[in-house]
């Protein structure tokens, strides 16, 4: 019988299987039967040779035989045990393996689980703003697919009370929905003869509108509604200052069209935050006037769409006019350039020419800036809620800024700042010197615009009375409260 030899004590191995004795005699032989030595020892270890048993009981070979069968059988076992251990372990590092990667999985699930739970919670807390503060250009690439199909909001019938009430700055904003907000602005389009006069496609023009809704956020102020709020009021202007008999219709629409896109996709933090938080928008635009950039070049981007542009009936050099004159209107609404552009205007208003080019342009930057912050032109009842969604809006930013460990406003800070202290100064230092700045070319406007502002800022001033009366009360009975327990 031939086996393979391993480094081990065979002969011991061999005696104790036979029951022979440990001096019995073992030699080994080639695969030939040639003998190799007479007694097995290691330095034959590591080499194929058979072996056989010789003792001197001769008379029983036939029984050696039969052991050595046994022996093989033995030694064939106990290599299959080695191999299944061999196996086993191989298997069980296998399995080992897998529990660890899959343990490792079950740590990343429940680690991706928590990262979701705390990103819905600070979603939900921050009404839906925007977490990554513009983090790329337009995540959501679908809002600026045009809806191919036809429009499906309802052309509403508005009524003649409607129709009148809608070209006044008294008009109540906050009774519309959304698709009744769509109709009223297609209404004002065509109202000023812009669709007739100029060849805009009115199903664009709807297709566009469904297309501007779809890219405001939903913020607590800077949303579709104040969108709706800025261009009514500039359709307002135009008919109370006559501004067709002055103005062009490509001005006309360059003035709506600035209004309906100078906030679209705000994420509901300012150009401030944006600057100190190092924002993706900041650097893009190099910190100047980040949010009205972007809020531009979405509105582009939106025209760009074959199905959305009320501009493709225009030739090269039109659009370009009102490319550049729409940009310019949008970046005036920054805040950071109020003192500047005013200034302009102030240096002109008394000599102004509406024949004067660089004129037109300074009055167009001063109108859009009337609209966007002309809540408080409003009855009091549809300006105050807007006050309410500005403070949340300003309440959410500056906790992030605290968060955040960044510089914080102190018209922001919900621990300082109240409505008659947020309104005051505002209505007193902006407001009324830019409108009365525009009566001087427009007096019509003092009795429906400059007047409200003045009662606005009176309201607020004894509201801020009452207040500083009521704080002085409670100082005076925590005083007298502080001198009994003592």
């Amino acid at each position: 019988i031939y086996i393979s030899l391993y480094p081990c004590d065979i002969k011991e191995l061999f005696c104790t299987a036979t029951g022979l004795s440990r001096n019995t005699t073992i030699s080994l032989l080639d695969s030939t039967g040639a003998m190799i030595c007479e007694t097995l020892h290691t330095s034959v270890f590591g080499h194929d040779y058979g072996c056989g048993l010789f003792s001197h009981l001769s008379d029983k070979e036939e029984l050696f035989q039969n052991v050595l069968t046994q022996v093989a059988e033995q030694f064939s076992r106990a290599f299959k045990i080695n191999e299944l251990k061999t196996e086993v372990t191989n298997r069980l590092a296998m399995l080992e393996k897998r529990v660890e990667l899959e343990g490792m999985k079950v740590v990343e699930i429940e680690k991706c689980r928590s990262d979701i739970k705390k990103l819905r919670e600070e979603m939900a807390s921050r009404n839906n703003s925007a977490f990554y503060l513009c983090s790329s250009f337009l995540d959501d690439n679908k809002k600026l697919t045009p809806r191919r199909d036809v429009p499906s909001y309802p052309k509403y019938m508005l009524s003649q009370q409607t129709i009148d009430a809608l070209r006044k700055p008294t008009f109540d904003v906050w009774l519309w929905e959304s698709n009744e907000m769509l109709s009223c602005l297609e209404h004002m389009y065509h109202d000023l003869g812009l669709v007739k006069d100029l060849n805009i496609n009115p199903i664009t023009l709807k297709r566009w509108l469904l297309c501007i809704h779809d890219n405001y956020r939903s913020n607590p102020f800077h949303n579709f509604r104040h969108c709706f709020c800025v261009t009514q009021m500039m359709y307002s202007m135009i008919y109370l200052c006559n501004l067709q008999e002055k103005f062009t219709q490509v001005d006309i629409l360059i003035l709506m069209t600035a209004a309906v896109c100078h906030d679209l996709d705000h994420p509901g933090y300012n150009n401030t935050y944006q600057i100190n938080a190092r924002t993706e928008l900041a650097v893009r635009y190099n910190d100047i006037s980040p949010l009205e950039n972007h809020h531009c070049a979405v509105a582009f981007q939106i025209f760009s769409q074959s199905d959305c542009n009320i501009f493709a009936n225009f030739d090269p050099e039109a659009f370009k006019q009102i490319r550049q004159g729409t940009i310019n209107l949008i970046l005036a609404t920054d805040m950071a350039r109020h003192g500047e552009i005013l200034d302009s205007f102030k240096q002109k208003v008394d000599y102004f020419d509406f024949t004067n080019e660089e004129h037109v342009t300074c009055l167009k930057m001063v109108l859009i800036k009337c609209c966007d912050i002309s809540n408080e032109v409003r009855p009091m009842e549809v300006a105050e809620p807007w006050v309410d969604c500005l403070l949340e809006e300003y309440f959410m930013q500056s906790d992030r800024e605290k968060a955040e460990g960044l510089p914080i406003a102190p018209f922001m800070d919900r621990e300082k700042v109240t409505k008659p202290t947020a309104q005051i100064g505002f209505i007193k230092f902006v407001l009324i010197p830019m409108f009365e700045t525009v009566m001087k070319l427009f007096p019509q406007i003092e009795e429906v615009m400059v007047q409200p502002l003045r009662e606005s800022r009176d309201r607020y001033e004894e509201l801020k009375q009452i207040d500083d009366a009521m704080n002085e009360k409670k100082k005076s009975e925590n005083l007298t409260m502080g001198g009994k327990k003592k």
